[in-house]
Formats: C-alpha cells, sequence, structure tokens
C-alpha cells in the first residue's frame, strides 16, 4: 500500500512516516506540507506536485486543506483518510461530496480505544438517563483547538442517547446545570498527549470512563490501519466505528 501523507512536516506526519516505514507492505508514495523546503526528496510542497502512484491519502495536515484534498482524491479516485479536526460546515459539505465518488474515512481521533469509550459513555447515558454528564480533555500547551475534536466526538456520540442534549463548553457565569447538559472542559497544561475522562453521576452513584494516550504513534498507527480498511470499500463516509463493526475489531 502506498501512502500519500499529507501534513508529513509536523509532528503527527513524523510519526506516520516511522510507522510506515517499520510496516511490512506500507511504503510512503510522497509526503506533502507547506514548509518542505527541499531538503527531503520525499516530501513535495502541494497536492499538485504530487506526481506519483499510491493506493491511498492519510492528511494530517490541517481543515484549511480540504477542498484540495478533496478535489485531488476524486481526480485520481484515491481513497482518503481525513484525521484533522475542526471542519467548517463548508469543508464538511466538500467531504460529503467527495464521498460520492470515493471512500473517505473520518475521525476526530484514530485510536481504538477512544472509539471504544465514546461507545461506552453512550450506553452508559442511556442506562443512567438521569445522571449528569461531564467531559474533562486535557492536552499539551501548544494545542491550538478546545475542547478538543476527540471531545466533541464523544459528545456527539452520547448525544445519541440524549438527542435534547445541549452542549456547555467551558462553564462559566450563573445559574443552575440544566436538564440534559453535557459539560466539556478543556485543559491544556505541559506535554500532555491527550486525555479523556467522562463522567456520569445521577445523585445516587457515579461512573467514570476515561482513556489516556501514552505516544503520538498510536494515533499514527490507528490512521495506517485505517488506510488498509478504507482501500477495500466502496465510495462512502466511513469512520472508526464503522471499521471496527466491519472488521470486528
Amino acid at each position: 500500500m502506498n501512502v500519500i501523507l499529507c501534513g508529513a512536516c509536523g509532528k503527527m506526519g513524523a510519526e506516520v512516516i516511522k510507522q510506515i516505514e517499520i510496516t511490512d507492505g506500507v511504503a510512503l508514495a510522497k509526503g506533502v506540507d507547506v514548509s518542505a523546503d527541499g531538503s527531503d526528496a520525499r516530501i513535495v510542497g502541494s497536492l499538485s506536485g504530487c506526481k506519483c502512484d499510491a493506493d491511498v491519502i492519510v492528511d494530517f495536515s490541517h481543515h484549511a486543506a480540504t477542498k484540495a484534498l478533496a478535489e485531488y482524491a476524486v481526480e485520481r479516485k484515491l481513497p482518503l483518510v481525513i484525521a484533522t479536526t475542526g471542519q467548517t460546515e463548508e469543508e464538511l459539505a466538500m467531504i460529503r461530496e467527495a464521498t460520492k465518488f470515493v471512500p473517505v474515512f473520518l475521525s476526530a481521533n484514530m485510536s481504538v480505544g477512544v472509539a471504544i469509550l465514546a461507545d461506552f459513555a453512550r450506553r452508559a447515558a442511556a442506562l443512567m438517563p438521569d445522571a449528569d454528564i461531564e467531559i474533562v480533555e486535557t492536552h499539551h500547551n501548544q494545542k491550538l483547538d478546545a475542547p478538543s475534536g476527540t471531545a466533541l466526538m464523544i459528545a456527539a456520540e452520547i448525544k445519541k442517547s440524549r438527542p435534547a442534549a445541549k452542549y456547555n463548553v467551558g462553564r462559566s457565569g450563573h445559574g443552575k446545570r440544566e436538564k440534559d447538559e453535557i459539560g466539556i472542559s478543556s485543559i491544556r497544561i505541559g506535554n500532555v498527549i491527550g486525555e479523556h475522562e467522562v463522567v456520569l453521576d445521577n445523585g445516587s452513584e457515579a461512573i467514570t470512563l476515561s482513556h489516556s494516550a501514552h505516544s503520538r504513534a498510536l494515533f499514527a498507527r490507528g490512521a495506517l490501519v485505517a488506510a488498509k480498511f478504507i482501500v477495500k470499500q466502496p465510495a462512502g463516509l466511513y469512520d472508526m466505528y464503522s471499521m471496527i463493526e466491519k472488521s470486528e475489531v
């Protein structure tokens, strides 16, 4: 499997390249990054300069690249794994349009463990309908977005059991907690790679679900697993849950 890697010069891009180099049957077709300086012949500055044989695109760049990615994937008929977050409604519409022609794997987090956490949280929310729910996420002090895309992914999964729920992001001000509120808090400190905790409390008992990422390699490996999955799928939109279901991970 030959991979075009977008965001190749970033921290996650470097991790993906490391995983490609130690994974049998996987090779780097070309890296793409706007900061490419020519020092590595494997990496070019834009998709337009990416002339190579490839089986899949893996994107760890920035959501602003969505339009170029979607157009390139459709033009080349290449499956696409999108591991970025923060897409606007317009960018999400571009992704949905691309899924009419190619398979697209879209996930705010490439960890199977996080998907399991979100699934458990959804089930717990259904079984504890009166419980208050809070999500607390912690990341390193250089992370740009808050709340994290992963926290929002977990909240969206919980909302399947609580359709009327509203998010309270970064709780502040005065007033009592509203019914069916899902609180989301963000902590940015040190070098924390990623920690997510979901607390459900109905006043009589509480359940705490948590996930900790010990290394960025976790997400790089997950992206390659997603790539191996998506190259075998027909056009459409896929995520971690559909991969787990189809692959029986």
